[in-house]
């Protein structure tokens, strides 16, 4: 009896479910091994060598069985795109998570969640290539690419907010004119994941009515800014000559980043 005979004892239902279980997982299957297949020309070749018919000459397909997953080059590249920002989002969230959860000291959530993007960063320097280096000629990311680009900018936000929900930010200097600076979109769509972020775990600090301020969501865009840039330099070779110590100068920037916005962040 073949691997894909059923038996006469079988559960007819299953039976019937099976054929289409078994296309689900062989299409994810494929999915998955196009998408590292690409990672790898990512690595070798840049985002503009990115080439479909490279990659099915590679999984040992032909070109236009690549194309019935992916309808073009562009589409590829935002699966990858959305994986890597997903990924480092994901990342980022348990390290915040496991911060407060050992703790509850902002300060060291934020530095937490700053080791946790840069050690990705590190590990993955094509994909964090992808996200946050020069953008590719000709290509436009949709949409899509959205949710998953803004994952580590609310984690920051929620930082911040639990930090001033907690009452552990300090004077930050003078307040600035941050009226009408930031888009009537950005600040909805920021209001309405803090809110639900916040309903799913139930030791946050930040209710679930929490409306973010202009001003605060500047402030975590601060941050985040900060983060990327430090992360950026050191990645791209910026920093070259300029240190002894990349991880130390690396949480000495983030510190004084954070420093300026009230939040203090304990180092040593």
């Amino acid at each position: 009896m073949s691997s894909t005979d059923f038996s006469n004892n079988a559960d007819p239902s299953t039976s019937k479910r099976a054929p289409g279980g078994v296309r689900a997982r062989a299409r994810a299957q494929l999915m998955a091994d196009l998408r590292a297949v690409a990672r790898a020309q990512l690595a070798a070749e840049g985002p503009s060598g990115l080439s479909l018919r490279a990659v099915a000459r590679e999984l040992g397909v032909s070109s236009s069985a690549v194309y019935r997953y992916v309808d073009s080059r562009d589409a590829l590249l935002t699966a990858l795109i959305i994986e890597a920002y997903d990924e480092v989002g994901a990342v980022c969230e348990r390290a915040a998570g496991q911060a407060m959860a050992d703790d509850g000291d902002p300060g060291r959530a934020w530095l937490a969640v700053g080791h946790a993007f840069r050690a990705w960063a590190l590990a993955n320097r094509s994909s964090f290539e992808l996200i946050y280096g020069t953008p590719v000629p000709g290509y436009a990311a949709p949409r899509d690419t959205v949710a998953a680009a803004t994952r580590l900018w609310l984690v920051i936000e929620t930082v911040l907010l639990t930090a001033k929900a907690r009452g552990e930010l300090d004077p930050a200097g003078p307040e600035l004119d941050v009226h009408g600076l930031m888009t009537d979109e950005v600040m909805e769509f920021a209001r309405e994941h803090v809110r639900a972020a916040s309903g799913t775990d139930p030791a946050s600090a930040v209710g679930p009515d929490a409306s973010p301020t202009e001003a605060e969501l500047a402030r975590s865009v601060t941050l985040w800014v900060s983060l990327v840039g430090a992360v950026s330099a050191e990645v791209f070779g910026h920093l070259h000559s300029m240190t002894h110590d990349y991880a130390r100068l690396f949480e000495v920037t983030l510190a004084t980043a954070a420093a300026g916005l009230g939040l203090r962040v304990p180092l040593g």
